[in-house]
């Protein structure tokens, strides 16, 4: 079995991250993709996030009728920061025979070396790095750079098309009352209406 992993806020889930998830799918041959939102995610210190349960909802409306997609929660029930090592090694012992590939962009990437355990993330997945829309892949040289020798042999790369979403410009949008029909499933935009979510 081929697993992807793709985590993340989801703050709100748009576009971007469920095509992400699509083209790393079909591009991989991965039997199920599962969708983690962070519980308390690390790298975002101090920064006010919507409740995990209201957006792993919104995921879950947003993948709706797919069952290749997994809207996964255990980060939301685990104590403490959500660290991708540790997650990981849940992967490893629920699905011991599974190929992991954890799909992260080129951004986070750069910062790989300051995630907790990095060598040991590299030792239990294959890192997928999808470029930014709009934006080339880091050479190997950059990469090598970023990671190192070893982590980097554990890297593949995916090319995404140029859809420049971000749940930052969503949120904004909504607070400024601006449209972000078509940004979004129908779904997650009438849940965020329906919620009267990112309006503070």
């Amino acid at each position: 079995m081929r697993l992807g992993i793709l985590g993340g806020t989801f703050d709100p889930v748009h576009y971007g991250h469920l095509l992400m998830a699509e083209i790393c799918r079909q591009e991989l041959q991965l039997e199920r993709v599962h969708l983690l939102p962070a519980g308390n995610p690390p790298h975002k210190p101090g920064r006010k996030i919507a409740d995990g349960h209201s957006r792993a909802d919104m995921l879950s409306f947003g993948v709706s009728g797919m069952p290749e997609f997994v809207v996964d929660r255990r980060e939301l029930r685990r104590q403490g920061p959500s660290f991708t090592v540790d997650t990981l090694l849940e992967f490893q012992r629920e699905f011991p025979d599974a190929e992991r590939y954890l799909i992260i962009g080129a951004d986070s990437l750069r910062d790989f070396l300051t995630w907790k355990s990095p060598e040991r993330i590299a030792e239990l997945a294959t890192i997928v790095v999808c470029n930014r829309p709009g934006l080339p892949h880091p050479s190997l040289e950059q990469i090598e750079e970023w990671v190192g020798n070893s982590i980097s042999k554990s890297v593949v790369l995916v090319s995404m098309p140029g859809t420049d979403l971000s749940s930052t410009d969503l949120r904004d949008r909504i607070r400024s009352g601006r449209s972000i029909r078509f940004m979004t499933p129908r779904a997650v935009e009438a849940f965020i209406q329906q919620h009267r979510l990112y309006l503070d």
